[in-house]
């Protein structure tokens, strides 16, 4: 049976031995977009002296295809696809600005798509900047105490902004509603519910690029894999790329760890009790990207079955783990950085380091999400 020792504590036992099959890979799509490079993979020898282990890697997300965040992966698969399907387009091998010479030269202007999303940052900056780099409109549902960077940042995208004194999942509500009957709405939602799913399973296989990256890059460095990944979540739709990737056969299969705010721990929560919950997320947190209340029922099978361990951190522990990463020369905004402060806690306690079969050689991978541009703290 799982372990309930905490309220912020879930591990999973049996997790390293469930298998599940491959995503759909989405690399060969990415490496089509101009400006695309992975992203760096750091080694950080001063964070692994300080937690006992082998080595530590900073998976950096601070600068993806020249965003500050990571959900561009996500977002450029299933905008791509979602129009490939409207318009009955073979999406395979189809580029963005290929898509964009379509849309312009067959599509007449009563019929062109607005992009729809809701966001609690750098999701709805991302789906705006591909409305903006195929030509489309966009418009973006936000919650209340959205940072100020994020909110500039998809302005600076050209995209409408809809601003609702409400909390993320009352924003997703709002901004599914909105599209329902109208024809040129294309909801593109990084969450899902009974009857939206294909949409966010492309935004989750459009994630596995960073995992694949991760493992092409510990290869040249000599590594088998890694002992353990750590995530952040909201929804859990990364984690849910994490999973699949690393249980599925033919990859490594570390322990999986994911991290959330302590004030919106809805993945752990929903581990301890067996079930997808949600939780008040109206409080604030520095950690506005994860400040989600509800999981994404796509994903949860795979959460329930394939992480390891979840944890809540606080938000102390998270502003000093942003503080020591970009000491340490790295990019890291709250969400990002995260990952190390769930680590630290993590690793405290010798049964939790059991937990996660962590030993004094293992291979510990950070996934850090976002930059400090995409959420200052505040």
């Amino acid at each position: 049976m799982p372990s309930t020792d905490t309220t912020s504590w879930y591990a999973n036992p049996a997790a390293r031995t469930w298998r599940t099959a491959a995503p759909s890979s989405a690399l060969a799509y990415h490496q089509t977009l101009e400006g695309y490079a992975p992203t760096p993979l750091t080694p950080l020898p001063q964070l692994a002296a300080e937690l006992g282990v082998g080595q530590v890697f900073l998976k950096n997300e601070s600068d993806r295809l020249g965003l500050p965040a990571f959900k561009i992966l996500g977002a450029s698969c299933a905008v791509c696809r979602a129009i490939c399907e409207r318009f009955s387009l073979d999406a395979s091998g189809i580029t963005v600005p290929e898509l964009r010479d379509y849309l312009t030269a067959n599509v007449p202007a009563g019929q062109v798509p607005i992009l729809v999303t809701a966001t609690d940052g750098n999701h709805g900056r991302a789906v705006s900047r591909m409305a903006r780099l195929l030509g489309l409109k966009a418009r973006i549902y936000i919650p209340k105490g959205l940072s100020d960077a994020a909110i500039e940042g998809i302005k600076g995208e050209g995209a409408e902004l809809i601003p609702l004194e409400l909390t993320y999942d009352d924003v997703v509500q709002a901004a599914a509603e909105s599209a329902e009957g109208n024809p040129l709405d294309l909801l593109v939602q990084d969450t899902s519910w009974p009857g939206y799913e294909d949409i966010p399973r492309w935004i989750v296989d459009g994630y596995t690029t960073l995992f694949t990256e991760i493992d092409q890059q510990l290869a040249v460095l000599g590594y088998d894999g890694p002992d353990l990944v750590a995530c952040p979540v909201g929804v859990g739709s990364l984690a849910h790329s994490l999973v699949d990737h690393y249980r599925s056969n033919g990859h490594p299969h570390p322990s999986l760890l994911s991290v959330e705010p302590e004030t919106a721990a809805c993945i752990a929560r929903s581990l301890l009790a067996g079930e997808p919950i949600t939780v008040d997320t109206s409080f604030p947190t520095i950690m506005s990207g994860l400040n989600c209340g509800t999981p994404s029922e796509l994903g949860w099978p795979s959460l329930l079955a394939g992480l390891d361990a979840a944890i809540s951190v606080s938000e102390d522990e998270c502003r000093q783990a942003v503080v020591d990463l970009n000491a340490l020369g790295q990019d890291a905004g709250p969400c990002g950085a995260a990952t190390l402060a769930g680590v630290r806690t993590a690793l405290q306690g010798e049964g939790r380091r059991r937990d996660l079969n962590i030993g004094p050689e293992s291979i510990l991978v950070l996934v850090s999400t976002e930059g400090l541009d995409a959420n200052p703290l505040r």
